[in-house]
C-alpha cells in the first residue's frame, strides 16, 4: 500500500468512524440508563437521513442557499428523535422495564420491523441522495490527496463535540448528574426524589436523537435505500458490544478501530469488508466477553 492509499484509508475511516460514533453513542446510552437494547435504533437512523434528504430536496427546489444545508440536517435529526422516540418510550418501552431482556429484544426487533415497511411506504425503495452541502463546501488536499471538507471536518467534527458536550452534560448539569444516578440504581435514585420515568424520556429522546442525527449527517455521502438502517444497527451493536455496554468513551475509540479496520480492508481485501468488524468482536469477546472498556461491578454511561 503506498502512501496516497494509506492516507485515503486513514480518511475514509476515520469519516465513517464518527457516523459509526453518533449511532452507536445513542444506543450505549439507552442501554447505560434504561438497561434495554434497541433493536429498532437502525430504523432512527433510516428515518433521520430520509427526514433530511427529503428537507435537502425540498430546500433545492425552493432555491435556498445549499449555505442552509447543515440546518436542515440538524433539524431532521431532532425531529425525529423527538418524535419517534418519545412515541416508543410513552408507548412501547415503559410496558418493557420490568420484563426480561429477551422479551425486550423482541418487542423492539418487531417495532424495526414495523419501522422498515413505514420507511418504504413513505419514501418507496429508491435510493435518496442529497449532497448540496458537500459541494457548496468544496474539497480540500492533503499531502497530495483530494478530499471533500464536508468528511474531512464536519463529520469528525460533529462527532467530537457531541462526545465533549455529552460528557459535559453527564457530569456538570443537574439533569446529567440525575441521568448518571438512574443508570447506577433506579430504585435507590427514585427514593431519592428523581424522577425515573421522566429521566428515561429525555434519554430515550436523547439517544433516538443521535441516532438520527447519525443518519442525518450519512444523507449528503450515502445512498439511502430500504434496509439501510438495519446494516447500521449490526454494526452499532459490533461497537457497543466490543467496548463494552453503556460505555461511552469506549465506544469512540472501538468506533474508529472498527471504522479505521473497515475502510483498510477495503483497500487492501475487498471481500473482507462485511467480514472485518465482527471478527473484531468476536475475537475482543473471546477474551474479553464483558467488552473492551466494562468493568464488572458498576453501571455506567
Amino acid at each position: 500500500m503506498n502512501q496516497e492509499l494509506f492516507l485515503l484509508a486513514v480518511l475514509d475511516g476515520i469519516s465513517y468512524a464518527a457516523l459509526l460514533f453518533l449511532v452507536a453513542l445513542g444506543m450505549t446510552l439507552v442501554f447505560g440508563v434504561m438497561r434495554i437494547l434497541n433493536m429498532a435504533h437502525g430504523s432512527l437512523y433510516a428515518f433521520g437521513g430520509y427526514f433530511a434528504a427529503t428537507l435537502g430536496l425540498w430546500a433545492a427546489a425552493r432555491g435556498l442557499s445549499p449555505a442552509w444545508s447543515f440546518l436542515w440536517l440538524v433539524v431532521a435529526a431532532l425531529v425525529i428523535g423527538a418524535v419517534l422516540g418519545s412515541v416508543m418510550e410513552v408507548l412501547l418501552l415503559r410496558r418493557l422495564y420490568e420484563k426480561e431482556q429477551i422479551l425486550q429484544l423482541l418487542v423492539t426487533f418487531a417495532a424495526f420491523m414495523i419501522f422498515e415497511d413505514l420507511q418504504r411506504m413513505i419514501w418507496g425503495a429508491q435510493p435518496y441522495f442529497v449532497s448540496d452541502i458537500v459541494s457548496y463546501l468544496g474539497v480540500a488536499e492533503i499531502l497530495g490527496i483530494t478530499y471533500t471538507r464536508y468528511q474531512l471536518m464536519v463529520l469528525p467534527g460533529v462527532a467530537l463535540v457531541v462526545f465533549v458536550g455529552l460528557r459535559w452534560f453527564l457530569r456538570s448539569s443537574r439533569t446529567g448528574r440525575q441521568i448518571v444516578a438512574v443508570a447506577h440504581h433506579r430504585e435507590v435514585a427514585t427514593a431519592m426524589g428523581i424522577d425515573a420515568k421522566r429521566i428515561c424520556l429525555l434519554t430515550f429522546v436523547a439517544g433516538s436523537m443521535l441516532g438520527a442525527l447519525g443518519g442525518a449527517l450519512a444523507s449528503p455521502t450515502t445512498s439511502l435505500v430500504p434496509g439501510v438502517g438495519a446494516e447500521m444497527i449490526v454494526l452499532s451493536f459490533a461497537v457497543v458490544a466490543t467496548a463494552g455496554l453503556g460505555q461511552i468513551e469506549g465506544t469512540l475509540v472501538t468506533a474508529l478501530l472498527i471504522g479505521l479496520a473497515r475502510s483498510f480492508s477495503v483497500y487492501l481485501q475487498p471481500e473482507l469488508e462485511v467480514l472485518v468488524p465482527y471478527l473484531i468482536m468476536v475475537l475482543v469477546l473471546l477474551f474479553r466477553p464483558q467488552g473492551l472498556f466494562s468493568v464488572a461491578q458498576a453501571r455506567r454511561v
